[in-house]
């Protein structure tokens, strides 16, 4: 269902914003003791995290919101996963190795792990798990990360082997991207696709309920493999989209930890009421997609004028409130591959001549989709004033995750109403692969198959794109990387507007709870310091 509701909404949300603080307390409120000094205790083992919009799914095959894949990280893990700087690192792998052609990887798995439901974890669950992803017929969303799987054969009791279809470079950072968590293959017996609401992991967390809109609750798993882990006995994550109500969370004890720290709050609310905030670059891309099978942005010369007519500089001042950089390429500096390219300059003339020579010399009507939280609408309202100084007068429809989820990754080509689309990217592989085929890979990408809402094909892209991935020589992979990104800037697909910083707040007696540079939430590390 639509939600129409235009500039007001952001207004009214700064007033709710502005009481919800005035009415703040310094004492002690819920959870925790707080005092005016900026210190704060705590009582119990148990952690609340609040968040910015619903979870969507609990099943990591099908699943393509970063959210959703933070929550699952603390009942899921897979072969591999990701430092707290992005490296690849074994997990429930290991070791293994590939053959001379690339084609073949031999994994040997950890003994002595069972998943949440007393199911052993061993090269028959993997294989299950692999040839779930693998299956095209599944119609799983993060199907593309394994559809380069030939085969998956049981070696052994703890030695499992998959061959692919032709040599991808990029595959070890598939098995550690988020998907490749490895689900119990008792529950995914037992619930078939009801799995989504009824997880089973090998994690340092077990399911206990997921109350949709109000929070979601996970408790230590005391069988857990690693030694010493968890040490919190209860993790609940309770979504709250407006920032205004995050913030007073955090600040009464009512939460220990929130994401995202809207941006206009982060220094204000830094060392205070017990809270520190933390803030750093990231690899999250944020972008405005323009549907190029659609009127008037089938026209490279309109998809260059919104660019032009949009200043990066002030929004990053105005919306991200300095935490943010400029977006020079289709990808963040810290994903492997990026190339950098010239920023679109901010120059309204020069925006409506190109809008000029398209034929629209008086502008035009459009609509731009995006999500109803308060940051998200506080970006697209800024795009709006900015467009309409060059005559385009943009319709603002804010959604909530599931209907997002139904009208832009679930609706196919031809039927989808989407003309311009406000979303972010995190690559979770940290390749230049995943930062790249799911949202500008062709007709192969277009939903409800991947992400690429700028429906966005280019022949010679698209085949570039495969050529890098038939290769793991990484001086190779650099040089074709550099053309597809520089191809792809002078196509304009996108508006490109900022790399992110990630910002969180947590209360001081927290440790080990942190943001990776692809905007996940880590929880692995976590406890409280008494």
């Amino acid at each position: 269902m639509f939600n129409r509701r235009k500039v007001f909404i952001f207004a009214a949300s700064l007033i709710i914003l502005l009481v919800l603080f005035s009415g703040c307390s310094n004492s002690s409120e819920t959870k925790g003791k707080d005092s005016t000094q900026g210190t704060a205790t705590k009582e119990g083992n148990d952690l609340t995290i609040a968040v910015d919009a619903n979870l969507i799914s609990m099943d990591p095959h099908d699943t393509n919101d970063t959210l959703s894949g933070s929550v699952q990280r603390t009942m899921f893990q897979g072969l591999f996963g990701f430092s707290k700087g992005m490296e690849v690192v074994p997990v429930l792998a290991k070791d293994y190795k590939i053959s001379d052609n690339g084609l073949v990887y031999t994994f040997q798995l950890k003994k002595g792990i069972t998943f949440h439901d007393g199911a052993s974890f061993n090269a028959k669950a993997v294989k299950v798990n692999i040839d779930r992803l693998a299956n095209p017929d599944n119609n799983l969303k993060r199907h593309s990360l394994f559809a380069m799987v030939k085969s998956t054969e049981v070696v052994d009791e703890y030695t499992v082997k998959v061959k692919l279809k032709k040599p991808f470079g990029a595959f070890i950072n598939n098995l550690a991207h988020p998907a490749g968590r490895i689900i119990s293959p008792k529950a995914l017996e037992k619930y078939g696709k009801e799995v989504s609401r009824n997880p089973v992991g090998t994690g340092p967390y077990k399911f206990k309920e997921w109350v949709p809109g109000d929070h979601l609750t996970v408790v230590k798993y005391d069988q857990y493999w690693q030694d010493g882990y968890p040490k919190i006995d209860k993790l609940t994550f309770e979504p709250t989209p407006e920032n205004g109500s995050r913030v007073a969370k955090l600040k009464t004890g009512e939460a220990d930890f929130i994401f995202p720290v809207p941006p206009e709050q982060a220094k204000q609310i830094d060392g205070k009421n017990g809270i520190e905030v933390k803030a750093e670059p990231s690899i999250v891309v944020r972008y405005m997609a323009m549907n190029s099978m659609k009127e008037p942005f089938n026209n490279v010369k309109v998809r260059k004028a919104i660019n032009y007519g949009i200043d990066k500089e002030a929004f990053i001042k105005v919306v991200k409130r300095g935490f943010g950089k400029p977006l020079d390429s289709v990808i963040a500096p810290k994903t492997s591959f990026y190339s950098q390219q010239k920023v679109y300059e901010y120059n309204l003339e020069k925006a409506k001549q190109l809008l000029k020579e398209a034929g629209y010399p008086d502008g035009f009507k459009t609509t731009l989709w995006g999500g109803n939280n308060s940051t998200s609408m506080k970006g697209m309202q800024f795009i709006q004033q900015q467009l309409a100084k060059i005559g385009v007068d943009v319709e603002i429809v804010p959604m909530e995750t599931g209907t997002m989820s139904e009208k832009i990754w679930s609706t196919k080509p031809k039927e989808t109403e989407l003309e311009m689309y406000y979303g972010g990217w995190s690559p979770s592989t940290g390749d230049a692969d995943w930062g790249i085929r799911p949202l500008l890979g062709g007709k192969e990408a277009f939903p409800p198959k991947s992400y690429n809402t700028a429906y966005y094909s280019n022949d010679k892209v698209t085949k570039l794109i495969n050529d890098a991935l038939l290769t793991a020589k990484p001086d190779e992979r650099e040089k074709l990387y550099a053309e597809i990104q520089k191809l792809i800037w002078n196509d304009a697909p996108w508006a490109f507007l900022t790399v992110d910083y990630t910002i969180s707040g947590k209360k001081n007696y927290l440790e080990g709870v942190y943001l990776l540079p692809d905007g996940s939430l880590s929880t692995h590390d976590a406890k409280i310091v008494k």
